[in-house]
């Protein structure tokens, strides 16, 4: 595989978040409330699907919320041109915590007419933001396993989060979270239509 992040056409952006602004977030996000992160599934009642999806959604204040959000939709430009589409708006961010054991399973998030939901066809971007470095070996602040996995009919690559990493991509790219072996992993979502 010569460079996984072209063939999947990721869009990579380090220090989008520095490592005082993640570290920060972080402390927020331990003493925020949480709820279990939904995933929509067609002809299923209820949002919660723990064997499709096992990640806790984390609720900080209103200004955090707004500060990302402002900072993910000055990208827009980028995107744009990275990806060749004019984009509209970026959904309010989602933070997620991934404990050990905790997975996202093989998906598609929007951009697709397999997709029962309206507000899922109509995402054309995916971001993820990574809060916290992945690790190897078990290591202080770090997690290992929650690899971001893509997929094609040619290959699969595993992008290890870095602290700040910015990672977009396509919303109907095929992608899964592994399971998180260690640590907890910390990461922002949100798409772009």
């Amino acid at each position: 595989m010569s460079d996984p992040a072209a063939h999947f056409n990721l869009f990579l952006l380090p220090n989008f978040l520095d490592v005082v602004e993640c570290a920060t977030l972080k402390a927020e996000l331990a003493e925020a409330p949480t709820t279990q992160a939904p995933v929509y599934i067609e002809g299923t009642e209820g949002v919660i699907h723990e064997t499709v999806r096992k990640t806790t959604s984390l609720h900080p204040a209103d200004e955090t919320f707004t500060g990302v959000h402002e900072r993910l939709l000055a990208q827009k430009a980028a995107l744009e041109k990275h990806f060749s589409l004019q984009l509209h708006d970026c959904e309010r961010p989602q933070f997620l915590r991934y404990e050990k054991g905790d997975f996202f399973v093989r998906h598609q998030d929007g951009n697709t007419h397999q997709l029962d939901f309206d507000h899922l066809r109509i995402r054309r971007i995916s971001i993820v933001v990574f809060l916290n470095d992945f690790s190897a070996e078990p290591e202080a602040s770090c997690y290992s396993g929650g690899l971001l996995q893509f997929y094609d009919q040619q290959e699969t690559y595993g992008l290890p989060g870095e602290t700040g990493l910015l990672v977009a991509f396509t919303a109907d790219t095929m992608h899964e979270v592994s399971p998180v072996t260690s640590g907890d992993r910390f990461t922002i979502i949100s798409w772009f239509r």
